[in-house]
């Protein structure tokens, strides 16, 4: 059964970001700055949920600058598919309050 955290297709609570999560950030970072046609200094992983789904949906809170926050939805595949993460969808002019939620 899985843990409380992990129901599919609810959102988890937000966590701290961890270093597997900043990895995962440091992937898409590239496809990121792609379709924002910017390069940025800053892109640190700050907190984050998942969703489960067939595979997992992580919603990150990424600090792009000292003020600006954007928040990340990355899929990652089921790990016998061996395909790495991928940028789903982003929102940007978040800040450092603003809530993670479904996008």
């Amino acid at each position: 059964m899985l843990p409380a955290t992990m129901v599919p297709g609810g959102l988890s609570e937000t966590k701290p970001a961890t270093p597997e999560i900043q990895h995962i950030v440091d992937q898409v970072k590239p496809e990121f700055e792609r379709r924002e046609k910017r390069t940025y200094d800053i892109f640190r992983a700050i907190e984050y949920k998942t969703q489960v789904v067939a595979g997992i949906n992580y919603f990150i809170k990424v600090q792009v600058s000292d003020t600006d926050y954007v928040h990340l939805r990355v899929f990652q595949a089921l790990p016998y598919e061996k395909q790495g993460p991928r940028l789903d969808s982003y929102q940007t002019g978040k800040t450092r309050d603003d809530p993670l939620t479904y996008f």
